[in-house]
């Protein structure tokens, strides 16, 4: 590695280390009142399950200090999705200067979608699966058996399934891309059809509580996303003609801003 070559990359180091800086003070700063209001922020994510709970059914906590860690956990992971929109600025602010401009334009707006669709995820668990899952649950819960579950156990099931639902529903932003990068087309997506229903009952089965209605409410949503990503792939992404390759080349301002960068860089900062 050059010398030159080896400023610029402690220079992108750097920067990368100013913005992790950023992220952080501004969770932080969320943090700090959110804190305040941690017992209130873990009562509404543990509601889903408090409503489906016998008269006088409790959560527990078997960690002396459980009842502090796990509301301030919550505050925590709230605070970095309030700032979120920050952190993708950060981010693309960061990796924006090496990418051409029609990479700009694709990669932009669906930065934006895939945010917007995890948290349609995450609110698809929060009110329908969350609910349905336990109230199914209490119905099978033996006579004189007190259901009751640990706080931090509770956490992070929740967790396990906003993550999981979130991912799920970035199905369709992964069809796109895929189509767009020219990995595969829309008529092979179509092909694979059955496959994916299939591998989507898996995923429910595995990701999922076992049981039958927790495997159908993440295998038919992932399922009906494939769906939707080909119908959204086969408008966005238009077929090249025949012949014709969907490759398309960088215009010649962008190749000359491309070759005096790195000419900069070839040079170093003391040149």
């Amino acid at each position: 590695m050059s010398e030159g070559q080896e400023e610029s990359f402690l220079s992108h180091l750097v920067e990368l280390r100013d913005r992790l800086i950023r992220i952080l003070i501004a969770v932080g700063i969320v943090f700090v009142p959110l804190a305040f209001f941690a017992r209130e922020l873990y009562s509404l994510l543990a509601a889903p399950l408090l409503a489906t709970l016998p008269a006088g059914g409790k959560m527990i906590a078997t960690d002396v200090v459980g009842v502090f860690l796990v509301p301030m956990k919550v505050a925590l992971m709230t605070s970095f999705l309030i700032v979120l929109p920050y952190v993708l600025f950060q981010v693309w602010a960061f990796v924006a200067p090496g990418l051409y401009a029609h990479e700009k334009k694709l990669a932009l707006p669906l930065v934006a979608a895939s945010v917007v669709l995890f948290f349609i995820g995450m609110a698809f668990a929060y009110f329908a699966f969350f609910p349905m899952v336990f109230g199914f649950m209490a119905q099978f819960a033996p006579e004189g058996v007190a259901w009751m579950t640990d706080i931090e156990k509770y956490l992070s099931f929740i967790m396990t399934m906003f993550l999981a639902f979130g991912i799920t529903f970035e199905v369709p932003i992964i069809v796109i891309v895929l189509v767009k990068v020219g990995i595969v087309d829309v008529a092979k997506l179509r092909e694979w059809r059955s496959y994916v229903i299939v591998g989507a009952f898996v995923v429910g089965a595995v990701f999922t509580p076992p049981d039958v209605i927790s495997q159908f409410m993440m295998a038919v949503p992932l399922w009906l996303l494939y769906e939707l990503g080909i119908v959204l792939a086969s408008f966005i992404v238009r077929p090249a003609p025949v012949g014709q390759s969907d490759y398309t080349p960088p215009s010649e301002a962008e190749m000359n801003q491309e070759l005096d960068r790195a000419e900069e860089q070839s040079r170093g900062p003391g040149a």
